[in-house]
Order: C-alpha cells, then sequence, then structure tokens
C-alpha cells in the first residue's frame, strides 16, 4: 500500500504542472474554428449640421432613430462608438433596447481633466452593461494624432480599468502602421503586453494619399491590402486577437481621387460600386480567416471636410441626412 501510495504522489506532483500550464490563459488568442467573428459597423451620430467640436450633442431621439435604421436596413447587429460622455452614455441604453453588441472607444485627447471623466463615466458603462459591451478601447488614433505625447494617459486610462475591476477586454485603436511600431518589420509596441485585443485601422485610401510605402491601392487590391496588414500584427502579437476596427472606401464624389504626395498617382476611384466592393471582399476574406470587422462608418458625417478634407462626407453606408436611407450591400 505504502509503494502505490508513493507512486500515486509522484505521478500527481508530475502531472500538477502540466494540467497547471493547460489553463486557459486570458491574453491567449483562441483557435480560429473558436474565435467569435463580429460583422460590426462604426457609429457616430453627428450627422447634420452636428459636430463633436461644439455645439449640442446628438439628442436622444435621434440616436434612437439612427440605431433604427442599422437595426431595420443593415445586417449590423454590432456597432463600435466614440465617445461616453457628453450625451453619448444614452447609446448604451439604446443599443441595449435594440440587441445591439458595443465596442466602446473612451475618447482621449490634450484635455487631462476631460479624459478623467471620459475614463470614469466608462467605467460606470461597462459595470451598467455587462453584456451589451463586448469591449473597450482606451482611445483611438492617440498616437496617430500626438505621436507618442499621450502614452501615458492611454496608460492611465488602462490601468484605471484594471483597478476598477472591468471584465470586459481592453485595447488601445490605432492605426495599423502605429501598431507595428512604425517599422516596415512589424514589431511591438509599448502597449502590447498591456492589452488583452488589438484593434487596428487600415485605409488604403489614406495610404494612397498620404504614404511613400503603399503608394498605389485600387479598390480591387484594398481586402487583399487589408488581411496583409492584419496578418503583419498578428505575427509580431501572436497571444493577441486582432480586429480591424476601422476600414472602409468613399462612395463618393464619384469619380474623385487622392493623389499621392510622394509619387504623384492617381489610384482609388471613389464611388458607390468601389466601396461596396471593397467592404464585401474584405467581409469575405475576414470570415476565411477567422477575424471580425468593423466597417467605417455608419452615417456620413458632414463635419468630416474640416478634419480630412474633400472625401471626408462620403463614407457613410447611410445618408447622415433625413431620411437617413442606407444603401443595400450584400456580404
Amino acid at each position: 500500500m505504502k509503494l502505490i501510495t508513493l507512486i500515486f504522489l509522484v505521478l500527481a506532483l508530475v502531472l500538477q504542472p502540466k494540467l497547471s500550464s493547460a489553463q486557459p490563459d486570458r491574453n491567449a488568442v483562441p483557435p480560429a474554428a473558436d474565435r467569435q467573428v463580429l460583422k460590426c459597423v462604426a457609429f457616430s451620430p453627428y450627422v447634420g449640421a452636428l459636430t463633436p467640436h461644439y455645439g449640442p450633442p446628438p439628442s436622444k431621439e435621434l440616436i434612437n432613430t439612427l440605431l433604427d435604421q442599422i437595426v431595420a436596413q443593415t445586417p449590423f447587429r454590432c456597432i463600435m462608438t466614440y465617445g461616453v460622455i457628453s450625451g453619448l452614455d444614452y447609446l448604451f441604453t439604446a443599443a441595449k433596447a435594440r440587441q445591439l453588441q458595443v465596442i466602446a472607444i473612451i475618447w482621449l485627447d490634450k484635455d487631462s481633466a476631460v479624459n478623467s471623466r471620459s475614463i470614469t463615466a466608462g467605467i460606470d458603462a461597462a459595470r451598467a452593461f455587462p453584456e451589451t459591451i463586448i469591449k473597450l478601447s482606451c482611445g483611438s488614433e492617440v498616437r496617430t494624432r500626438h505621436g507618442y505625447a499621450f502614452d501615458a494617459e492611454i496608460n492611465r486610462c488602462i490601468l484605471a480599468l484594471r483597478e476598477a475591476g472591468i471584465k470586459q477586454p481592453v485595447t488601445t485603436i490605432d492605426t495599423w502602421w502605429e501598431w507595428c511600431n512604425r517599422n516596415t518589420h512589424c514589431g511591438q509596441t509599448s502597449f502590447s503586453a498591456s492589452v488583452d485585443w488589438i484593434g487596428i485601422n487600415i485605409f488604403p485610401w489614406w495610404e494612397n494619399r498620404f504614404s511613400g510605402l503603399h503608394t498605389c491601392i485600387k479598390a480591387e487590391q484594398a481586402a487583399d491590402f487589408h488581411i496583409a496588414r492584419l496578418l503583419e500584427v498578428q505575427k509580431a502579437n501572436p497571444d493577441k486577437d486582432i480586429i480591424i476596427t476601422e476600414f472602409g472606401w468613399p462612395y463618393g464624389p464619384e469619380g474623385g481621387s487622392e493623389r499621392n504626395q510622394h509619387t504623384g498617382q492617381r489610384c482609388g476611384i471613389a464611388s458607390p460600386e468601389n466601396q461596396a466592393l471593397v467592404i464585401r471582399q474584405t467581409f469575405k476574406k475576414l470570415a476565411e480567416h477567422r477575424y471580425s470587422g468593423i466597417v467605417f462608418e455608419a452615417f456620413s458625417e458632414n463635419w468630416k471636410p474640416d478634419d480630412e478634407g474633400h472625401f471626408g462626407e462620403y463614407w457613410g453606408l447611410c445618408q447622415g441626412e433625413p431620411p437617413y436611407a442606407c444603401r443595400h450591400l450584400a456580404f
């Protein structure tokens, strides 16, 4: 009996590390077959004469109307939102009522006091809507706008969510170039170890204007470009789930094109057909690889040209004016 007992004890000690190492890792990427694949749309209610820079916030009535259009006229049951204060906190109540899932961005910018309000509101919202808000981001394109100047604000937000015991996975969203650590040989960034997932924005349209690396990407090539950039970031961050948090193509002014500032090339052509092609092919390829994507954007926003130039107001799948009709996109 003593020998048998000793054998069992030895086996238990030998097997214990193996069983322990098999425990699920919060940051481990699920196998492709088990990964939840999301098809979402970026949602901002700053339509018509509204702007996020000044003036009144979107009303509850407007938010309800816009979300009703998404439910009635599009296949999306998942949205990504930009901000949690100044009236945008109502988004979560409205989304829950329509059984929409939400990826919520806590907007971060230069004003630390406003950022603090947003972080607190984001924590409150995550606690109040644990089934509606499925993921969180501390900022969107903060590095793209400001370089590394506000990394401390991003880290402060992530730490605050951790200390608050928020259960939803947390990231900071930025362009694929920032998530590649601004390197053609994609590498990890200082945020790679602290986030649960990685959100990357990929826009061949803007590459065609600003990039000296990828200077000429046509609509027919956009989906492959999206996947190639995603896989580069995944290779550099093998233990993280990667989501394309923004992709898309402008539908107008029809026939318009941006000139690459390095080469003078004009490669991307704006049109409803090209917008539909890019969205349809990208979601198809994402599904093949078992990855999630968020198309930009639900509603066209008239204030966008102030920030993004002539094409800024032509990205919506739905009109930014009443009756907010949406184009039918089969994918």
